[in-house]
């Protein structure tokens, strides 16, 4: 369902992807981990055209995006769901018209049948009655339910979720990773996490692919991740500054 191929991006004299590889298969739910800094946000702005490639492909559903026209791409991005790491609300909009901006710019659906689909969006993530609050009233684990609710508003295919449980407690995110579980099963979506919390790592995914230096160099169930003997994948899953991965190139990734 999508097929990133021998994909290339540097900014400047920083090589970021070198050739990337990855095959996501419908109704799987992937994750992807690696270093802060390792470009798995730039990875995942490739999936909808944010960022275009040096060179490589990106393939959703068989078609190269790159070879589509602006008005083919924005349908195909039509397809996705994005929560953003910092859950990205507008504060001078209410819940509601928040998570219905992209309804009224893009589907023909009435006023009614769109305040219907945000209370519906917003019983899925266990919020329902916020509709008139504003993103500065809600705590930090509301912003990012609001922002699923958004991202699942317009029922995409797809759901990419960039560090979903960054600055939450644990029970905080405990909560959003049962809503990652429970929305993939009752969507029927194909969900892919960017994270490196581990824990969530483990309970929200299928399969788990580690993105270093560009490249993607482990791919496993929760099981074989555990497992592996990849030094650099079991530094990175057991948190260990003592490794292949030096503390210097983390800093300076």
């Amino acid at each position: 369902m999508i097929e990133v191929q021998n994909l290339y991006k540097s900014f400047g004299d920083k090589s970021v992807l070198r050739g990337t590889n990855l095959t996501i298969d419908k109704g799987e739910s992937l994750a992807i981990i690696g270093q802060s800094g390792c470009g798995k946000s730039v990875l995942l702005k490739h999936f909808i055209g944010l960022l275009q490639p040096d060179s490589g492909d990106v393939i959703i559903e068989g078609e190269n995006i790159w070879n589509l026209s602006q008005a083919q791409l924005y349908k195909i991005r039509q397809k996705f769901g994005i929560v953003f790491q910092s859950a990205a609300l507008f504060d001078s909009m209410m819940v509601a018209e928040n998570i219905s901006l992209g309804l009224r710019e893009h589907s023909s659906m009435s006023g009614g049948e769109i305040d219907k689909r945000v209370k519906e969006c917003l019983a899925m993530v266990n919020l329902s009655g916020i509709e008139n609050l504003k993103p500065a009233e809600l705590s930090g684990g509301m912003k990012k339910r609001v922002g699923l609710a958004r991202a699942i508003a317009m029922k995409p295919d797809y759901v990419l979720y960039d560090e979903p449980t960054t600055g939450l407690d644990p029970i905080s995110a405990d909560a959003i990773n049962d809503l990652i579980i429970r929305l993939n099963e009752q969507l029927d979506v194909t969900t892919v996490v960017v994270t490196h919390d581990m824990v969530s790592v483990y309970k929200v995914s299928d399969r788990i692919v580690m993105l270093h230096d560009g490249e993607i160099i482990f791919s496993g169930t929760p099981a074989e991740t555990r497992e592996t003997d990849n030094g650099i994948v079991r530094q990175f899953i057991e948190g260990r500054a003592e490794g292949p991965i030096t503390t210097t190139s983390t800093l300076t990734s």
